[in-house]
This record gives structure tokens, C-alpha cells and sequence, in this order.
């Protein structure tokens, strides 16, 4: 038998936001599918005092959680990764260098720079 939570039983805070957009930012598909649970962070972009125009929050969805790491990943590329903190601030982390005999400085230097460019467009809204 499922348990049904109460809307005042302790440790949840109920609550529906009304006429909100909402933007997805998805690792495996362009659009939501109905009835799946998606992992990931959901934030608040804009703080909505009046009733003039409609909210808008954020949803980016995570990798899998690896042995309850704290600072989930957000972009993992071939040269960097990029995680969403606590504070919602986003970190890029370069990955281990291999220098092996095709290795130039200018190429790496080039496929970091466009990779960089990717996470960021895909993340941050224009």
C-alpha cells in the first residue's frame, strides 16, 4: 500500500506555483516525457513580488548521483567538466591532460576553448 503524505505532516512545505515558465535543460532528451521523475536541480530565477508577469525557473537535470557527492555535475565533455554548486554558481574543472605523439598545444588549447563554449550555451540562457 503507497503512503499518502499529508499537506501539513512534518518536514514537507507544500506549495504550487501558478503560471510559471519553465525551462529544462536535459542530457538525454529535447522535451520532458510524461510520468518520468527526472534527477536535477530546480531553481528560482526571478523573484516575483506582484502579479505582473509570470515567474520563471530553471530545471537542469544532473548525472547520476555517485556515492552522494555534493556538487552535482551539470556538463561532462572529453576535456572538462562543469558543476552546479550550492550556492547555484556553475564550475568548470578540467579533466586529466594526455600527451600523447599528436598532441599540440595550439589543437588542445582550441577543442578546451570550443568545448568551454558549449557547456556555456547549453547552460546559461541568452
Amino acid at each position: 500500500m503507497k503512503k499518502v503524505l499529508s499537506a501539513n505532516q512534518e518536514g514537507w512545505n507544500r506549495n504550487t506555483a501558478l503560471c510559471v515558465n519553465l525551462k529544462t535543460i536535459l542530457r538525454r532528451e529535447r522535451m520532458m516525457k510524461p510520468g518520468k521523475g527526472y534527477t536535477g536541480v530546480l531553481k528560482r530565477d526571478v523573484i516575483c513580488e506582484d502579479f505582473h508577469y509570470d515567474e520563471h525557473y530553471t530545471f537542469i537535470e544532473t548525472l547520476p548521483s555517485t556515492n552522494g557527492k555534493r556538487n552535482p555535475r551539470v556538463f561532462d565533455g572529453e576535456f572538462i567538466t562543469v558543476t552546479l554548486w550550492g550556492d547555484g554558481t556553475l564550475h568548470p574543472n578540467f579533466k586529466q591532460m594526455e600527451i600523447g605523439k599528436d598532441f599540440t598545444v595550439d589543437g588542445y588549447a582550441l577543442a578546451v576553448c570550443d568545448e568551454i563554449r558549449q557547456a556555456l550555451k547549453s547552460l546559461i540562457e541568452k
